[in-house]
């Protein structure tokens, strides 16, 4: 596998390539170092909109026209917006690469906004919230995330909510893009048949000159809280979560945090898996998950069960936590750490993991960080450190949120 290439252009954008050998095809992403955590509150669902918004028509494209040229190739475009990263992303021939990045550059620099298309997306964004709300297994993990980070740009929603929505204006969204999507706060990576001369090329072309752009930075007094949120609707399965304050990507903590996360329930052959499913039959889904923001991570654990069962279910996640933490062995360290490394090497191997990769790595380091880096970060990492990470994690009191009619934890 060949080593990225990156450049910076003459209008600050930042374009970056990966040719992968072998291939016919190549995926092509911006991505914005921006999202829902730069908005300000009364805002909040700002940099969710734009994103539906700039697929609504721009001053060279209609809405029908942006779909119908990707998909008369054959291409796929899409975007996602999260906390703190906004991607716009197509999947496309290489011999059509021109076109994806002449069609993404249009979406983020070229918008229209027309008045009317804002109220019927504003409408789409409610539909969208009104789903996740009637999704338990959804909109929990949004509750979780208010739980632990209360009046905090982390623990708002991505989409918003009704109120919020309301308040967003034309101008709130040409002020995003001025503040967000200038050529210099973005990066523009391609995997797979890609030559990077003509990548820039085609950059240099499609995106407008460098702009003013002074968004207001990310704040430094993220606060973890161990709030409590509880839904008391009557549904068949009781939704448990509890979330505990974790390493950030630059804390040397997030290695060992991360596998012992995938030991405690990454999978099926997790502790938690293991003894409160299989052994006990106390839930049909439970996992934990770790999410590092750049100066936070919160970890987590999920569970759906009988709300008869919710009590106990709940004391056996606890439990099995504090063991894994006191007394992780090396095997299950070792499994962990081949889940680890085996999910990033086969997303690799395909243009949508490496450009995803690629953008990624380059947002949060600085700098490409090559994968035989931190396959030897996850190889160093030894049991009494990911025993310490646990331990350090579950020192404190969990925030939780909880859906069902139940009893809810103290």
């Amino acid at each position: 596998m060949t080593e990225p290439q990156i450049s910076i252009l003459e209008n600050g954008l930042r374009v970056a390539s990966w040719a992968l050998p072998g291939l016919e095809t190549a995926a092509v992403a911006v991505t914005a170092e921006t999202g829902s955590r730069f908005e300000r509150p009364e805002l909040n669902g700002l940099a969710h909109l734009f994103e539906h918004m700039v697929f609504k028509g721009t001053k060279r494209r209609s809405a029908r026209a942006i779909a119908e040229e990707m998909e008369d190739v054959g291409g796929q475009l899409n975007a996602w917006t999260s906390r703190d990263t906004t991607m716009f992303h197509a999947r496309l021939l290489a011999r059509d690469l021109p076109l994806g990045v002449d069609l993404i550059a249009d979406l983020v620099s070229g918008a229209r906004f027309d008045a009317d298309d804002i109220v019927r997306e504003k409408e789409v964004v409610l539909q969208e919230l009104g789903e996740a709300r009637d999704t338990p297994d959804d909109i929990v993990f949004d509750h979780l995330q208010e739980a632990a980070f209360p009046e905090q740009a982390l623990g708002r929603s991505i989409l918003g909510d009704e109120a919020s929505l309301a308040r967003i204006t034309r101008d709130d969204l040409l002020g995003w893009q001025a503040d967000h999507y200038a050529p210099q706060r973005l990066t523009l990576v391609a995997a797979g048949k890609v030559d990077h001369a003509e990548l820039c090329r085609l950059a240099q072309a499609a995106f407008p000159a460098a702009a003013g752009s002074n968004p207001s930075p990310v704040g430094d007094d993220v606060r973890f809280h161990p709030g409590r949120h509880h839904d008391a609707r009557r549904i068949e399965q009781a939704q448990l979560t509890a979330g505990w304050a974790a390493p950030g990507h630059h804390d040397p903590a997030q290695d060992a945090a991360l596998l012992f996360t995938l030991a405690a329930g990454g999978g099926m052959s997790s502790r938690l898996f293991q003894q409160v499913r299989e052994e006990r039959g106390l839930a049909y889904t439970v996992s934990a998950s770790l999410q590092p923001y750049v100066d936070a991570g919160l970890m987590s654990v999920h569970a759906a069960t009988d709300p008869k069962q919710a009590a106990a279910a709940r004391d056996l996640i606890m439990m099995v936590l504090h063991e894994t933490a006191a007394g992780l062995e090396q095997a299950e360290l070792n499994r962990a750490r081949a889940q680890a490394v085996a999910g990033l090497l086969m997303a690799l191997e395909g243009p949508q993991g490496a450009s995803d990769y690629l953008g990624r790595s380059l947002i949060v380091h600085g700098r490409f960080l090559p994968p035989a880096e931190l396959v030897a970060r996850i190889d160093a990492v030894t049991v009494d450190a990911a025993r310490a990470a646990g331990a350090a994690m579950l020192a404190n009191a969990p925030a939780r949120a909880e859906i069902g009619r139940h009893k809810a934890a103290a």
